[in-house]
């Protein structure tokens, strides 16, 4: 009597399990960042390791890292992307001598 079930079960832990693997097959080809390649400062991931894990003795956790002992990239801002940021750049020519 418990057959059935069984068999659906499975059937559906299977469907769940290759569903997973694709995700992880797709997330791993498309970055988060798109076009934009990753951060090499923190390898995409947008955190780094904070100061006070650095240079402890053992102990982690201070207010920038609530405790974690990784901190948000400075380079990329926690994006995790290598995107350039957009600047404007004003030039004045000088003035002709008279």
């Amino acid at each position: 009597m418990g057959g059935p079930i069984v068999l659906t079960q499975l059937a559906t832990g299977l469907g769940v399990l290759a569903g997973a693997v694709f995700v992880k097959t797709i997330m791993d080809r498309n970055t988060m960042a798109g076009p934009f390649p990753r951060c090499p400062r923190c390898n995409g991931t947008g955190r780094v390791s904070c100061f006070c894990s650095r240079w402890s003795d053992g102990d982690v956790g201070c207010r920038s890292c609530a405790g974690s002992g990784r901190t948000l990239c400075s380079s990329c801002g926690g994006s995790g992307t290598g995107r350039p940021l957009p600047v404007q750049i004003s030039v004045q020519r000088p003035n002709p001598p008279s």
